[in-house]
Parts: C-alpha cells; structure tokens; sequence
C-alpha cells in the first residue's frame, strides 16, 4: 500500500468519524433531556392537513382533548397514542375508510411562547420538526440585552429544561420535537443584569433615610 493511500483512507476515516459524530450529536442530547413525551399529541397543537381534492378537508386542525381532532363529514378522530412523526400515514389509514385511495399530506405544529429578550416575543406555531433555533429565527433573534445562557423552557409556571440543557440542544441542532416542547410552553430568555442599574437603586434606597430626616426636620 503506498503512502499517499494510506493517507487517503486516514483521511478518510476521520471524516466519516466526524460526520458520524455530527449526526448523532442530536440524538445523544436528545436522550439527556427529561421525558418530555416528545412525539406525543396535546390539546393545542395543531395538523396541517392537505387532501388531494377534499377542499372541506383541506385545512389546519387543532388538537383537542382526547387528544382528537374534528374532520368535517368525519367527525372526531382520536390521536391517542399516535406519535406525532407518525400522524400522516395514520390519517391516510383513517381516511381511507371513507375515501378511495386518499392522497394526503400532514403536517404538525406547536404553539409555542418565544418570550424575553427577543426582537419579536410572542407566540408562533411552529412545525414540530423546525430547530429550535428556527423559532428563536421566527421571534428576531435575541436582543443585544439578553442572557441567552440562562434561557429556560417554561411549562405552567415550572422549568421543564434548564439553561444548560437547552444550549446543548439548540448547539446539537435539535427539532422542537426532539426537545419535547408542547403548545402552551414557553422559551424564555432573561434580560442581562445592568450593574449600573443595580448601583443607582441602592443609592437611591440609601438617600431615602436622609431624606426622611431632612423633611422631618424642617417641619420642626
């Protein structure tokens, strides 16, 4: 085997090593992450739901407990236990007990709070396999004001993925899906601490004692 073979194959080798590397960074983050029910449907979400000449059909649905959802000339199609990455060709199955052959394609989105220290804080339906990163994209990008390395998710007044485990998250290129996220929770990111700030409320909160006195003082 000559040198420059050798070489090539080590080449090689490292290559194939750090592009596996890459694609399995998101998956072993995923699997550090608390169990979120991920792939799981909850009321809120909503199925972007196109059907080849079924106009009636053809609209976004929203989750509703059950989980379900309401199809028109259908009625109530229940979601439970279906994944989430699996929702199109379960609806085809469901469909194709009134329709001949359906073509369809399904699409899931999550409502999701982007709020802080952001361009555009608000709430956006974000597809479930966007990054997370996408969603901060969606909101403006954080502010030059923000921490984004104490950036949390937010789930009925409780962290659900703290600050560490959301950064390696977005930096491993995970999907709103693999980070667990569900219609009504919210990634927050704080504003940073003005030092300065701080000074000028402890003075001022000194000076009100003097102050008392002085007014004390000259109404004597």
């Amino acid at each position: 085997m000559t040198t420059h073979t050798r070489l090539f194959r080590i080449a090689f080798s490292l290559t194939a090593a750090a592009v596996f590397a890459l694609a399995a960074a998101p998956r072993a983050v995923a699997q550090e992450l608390p169990a979120l029910d991920a792939d799981d449907f909850h009321p809120g979400d909503r199925i972007v739901l196109r059907v080849e000449g079924e106009q009636a059909l053809s609209d976004t649905f929203t989750v509703r407990e059950g989980p379900a959802i309401e199809l028109p000339a259908i009625g109530r199609v229940s979601l439970l236990g279906v994944e989430k990455s699996g929702v199109e060709s379960y609806l085809k199955t469901q469909l194709a007990r009134y329709l001949k052959a359906p073509v369809i394609r399904a699409r899931v989105l999550v409502r999701v709070g982007i709020l802080g220290e952001l361009t555009r804080p608000g709430y956006y339906n974000m597809p479930a396999d966007a990054l997370v990163s996408d969603a901060l994209t969606a909101a403006g990008g954080p502010t030059k004001d923000s921490r984004m390395e104490k950036a949390t998710v937010m789930r009925a007044g409780a962290t659900v993925v703290k600050s560490d485990s959301l950064n390696r998250a977005i930096a491993a290129g995970l999907t709103i899906g693999q980070l667990g996220l569900e219609s009504g929770d919210n990634l927050e990111i704080p504003r940073a601490t003005d030092p300065e700030h701080i000074w000028r409320v402890i003075a001022i909160l000194v000076t009100i004692p003097a102050a008392i006195v002085t007014v004390i003082a000259v109404r004597r």
